[in-house]
């Protein structure tokens, strides 16, 4: 580590900082029809690494377990054996430590990725994050470019709890890291799966100014905006999802062309329609896309829109949708209070009230630390029948059916004076004024 950090050190000029991103093509978001192969995100994540790393070798890797062990999820694979200690560098279990050696490598013009093995564990270096990566470009004047890079997994996945799984901006810190730390690799499972579970920090991160918040989907997803945020000269928060890594996604010849990157702040429509938008980023974009299949054998036509990008949003696609379908269903594994969905909302109310058909309704987390309980997860996270029971609502659907089903139970009056209420309320409150 000393030799590729002393060496750019003793040479530093803040020109080189872009130098790298001189000639590379970035290449427009849209849907790849021409698939050449099928590539899980793990080996989206590893190629993309490769190939900037070789490409620039100002690029270095630093995390726990990163090198001889290739990575609690092995997106490090190979890369130790190609590249050496000197950029692919194993550290102690002390998040504070290494994030704040990438923070002071990244002023010096190197371009280091760090991964957290998961971002609950990133709290330990909230400080370096966004006190010294997020705020020098602001606090020096644009004179300090931070091109750094902190990825890992991110959101709900297997069964270990709140402390492991929280959702949007949790805050859970474990306090025996070491034991964790033991029981996390005893755990694994060929070295490709883990049993611990992660937390979403999509929010948390994208609420703070100076960070570029990516949360991808699929494999040209992962591997183009990965690209995209080691090019980028501004510090990248990059949240992956665990249940993801094994998914296998189509991937297209120009998505594997070493050049390939993914525009940072740009969604993409992943299904189009015409009756109501629904906005997903990660692991919730394929809820989006069978909740779209269902409600499409119903009559409904939705648009799904992979946000990709969480800071900044693409909020021109989102509110052009949203005037073409006039409702909106925004979903994401966060908490309900100050969340993503929740900034989407007071977009479109601020830019696109007048073409809103209906209230729109927001898919989130529950509001409670992660339950471990495998049955009670489960009604913590978002599933794909909330937002199909979401989307009917949107499209008033679901009244005849909640009116026949309270009817078998004697709250048939019940449910009609709630169903009076919100009808109330919509049209008092002007959504109505496009009807």
């Amino acid at each position: 580590m000393s030799g590729i950090i002393g060496r750019t050190m003793a040479n530093r000029r803040i020109s080189d900082l872009n130098k790298f991103l001189v000639g590379s093509r970035v290449f427009a978001s849209r849907t790849y029809s021409s698939a050449v192969k099928e590539m899980t995100v793990r080996d989206a994540l590893n190629s993309a690494l490769d190939e900037e790393m070789s490409a620039d070798p100002k690029v270095f890797v630093m995390g726990e377990e990163v090198g001889e062990y290739q990575g609690a999820y092995k997106i490090t694979k190979g890369l130790l054996t190609k590249y050496g200690p000197q950029r692919v560098i194993d550290t102690p279990i002390t998040e504070a430590g290494f994030t704040g050696i990438g923070v002071g490598a990244a002023y010096h013009g190197l371009r280091p990725v760090i991964e957290f093995m998961t971002f609950n564990f990133s709290m330990q270096a909230i400080d370096h994050i966004i006190n010294s990566a997020a705020k020098s470009n602001y606090m020096s004047a644009g004179q300090i470019s931070v091109p750094i890079v902190f990825r890992g997994p991110n959101g709900a996945a297997a069964g270990v709890g709140a402390q492991h799984s929280q959702m949007e901006h949790g805050m859970g810190i474990l306090v025996d890291r070491e034991m964790a730390f033991n029981h996390y690799q005893a755990n694994l499972a060929n070295g490709l799966v883990t049993s611990v579970a992660l937390d979403c920090y999509a929010a948390w991160y994208g609420a703070c100014p100076g960070l570029k918040v990516l949360a991808p989907y699929s494999s040209e997803d992962a591997r183009g905006l990965l690209k995209a945020a080691i090019r980028d000269p501004d510090p990248v928060v990059f949240l992956e999802n665990e249940l993801l890594y094994g998914e296998s996604f189509p991937i297209s010849a120009e998505a594997l062309d070493s050049s390939f990157s993914l525009p940072i702040g740009k969604a993409k429509i992943e299904r189009e329609g015409k009756d109501v938008t629904i906005t997903a980023f990660s692991k919730m974009v394929g809820y989006a896309l069978k909740a779209a299949e269902i409600l499409a054998k119903e009559g409904i036509s939705a648009e799904v829109i992979n946000l990709r990008s969480i800071r900044p949003l693409d909020r021109p696609a989102i509110n052009a949708s949203v005037r073409k379908t006039n409702r909106l269903v925004t979903v994401e594994e966060g908490f309900p209070q100050h969340g993503v969905g929740a900034e989407i909302c007071a977009s479109v109310v601020e830019e696109s009230f007048e073409y809103l058909d209906a209230p729109i309704e927001r898919i989130t987390g529950a509001d409670v630390p992660m339950p471990y309980a495998a049955n009670l997860e489960r009604l913590a996270v978002p599933q794909v029948e909330d937002i199909v029971r979401a989307v009917k609502r949107v499209c008033y659907r679901s009244r005849c059916e909640a009116m026949s089903t309270a009817n078998h139970k004697g709250d048939g009056n019940k449910i009609a004076k709630q169903q009076y209420n919100r009808v109330t309320l919509f049209w008092s409150s002007g959504f109505a004024g496009r009807l």
